[in-house]
């Protein structure tokens, strides 16, 4: 599902350690390497850090800057102090150059689910299927219902399956 922006939303989510950024990793490389434009987001429940301590930008933000930039030829990257949590909505505005937003970590936002759940880290999943788009298992003993099901090293069917329902019906209609 895409946003007002027209940009999908694909989010996946599991049990920690499931292995939901291997899964991140397989299905952004499987999706650039077809030609889309893919971008991410890490949803962290804590408070974090992307800048190296010491660094200038870590000490112009440690010094008050609300919003603290760096940029060079080939990539910009921003912090910004929040009084809330963004939302889909604003990353979304963030990321809008790109043909599709993967998340990693929000169960509760976004309408487009995929779940990992590894049978050595738990047998329930933490969606309903009927919230799922999509389950990367090891479990065959998984009752999800018509949800589609792809086994952990199956990236190239869940990037497939992704490709034809979001992004202009997949590289083989262009």
């Amino acid at each position: 599902m895409s946003d007002g922006t027209g940009i999908p939303v694909v989010s996946v989510v599991g049990k920690s350690d499931s292995g939901k950024t291997t899964l991140m990793e397989r299905l952004i490389r499987a999706l650039a390497d077809r030609g889309h434009r893919v971008g991410s987001v890490k949803h962290h429940v804590h408070d974090f850090d992307i800048d190296v301590p010491g660094k200038d930008s870590w000490r112009h933000a440690k010094a008050g800057s609300v919003v603290s930039l760096v940029s060079s030829p080939s990539k910009l990257g921003m912090t910004r102090d929040m009084d809330h949590e963004a939302t889909l909505d604003e990353l979304l505005e963030l990321a809008h150059d790109v043909d599709i937003l993967l998340t990693e970590g929000y169960r509760r936002a976004g309408d487009v689910r995929i779940e990992v759940s590894r049978r050595a880290r738990s047998t329930e999943l933490v969606c309903e299927p009927s919230e799922l788009f999509a389950l990367v298992t090891d479990n065959d003993e998984l009752e999800v219902g018509d949800v589609p099901v792809f086994g952990l090293d199956d990236t190239p069917g869940l990037a497939d399956l992704v490709e034809r329902t979001f992004l202009r019906g997949g590289s083989d209609g262009d």
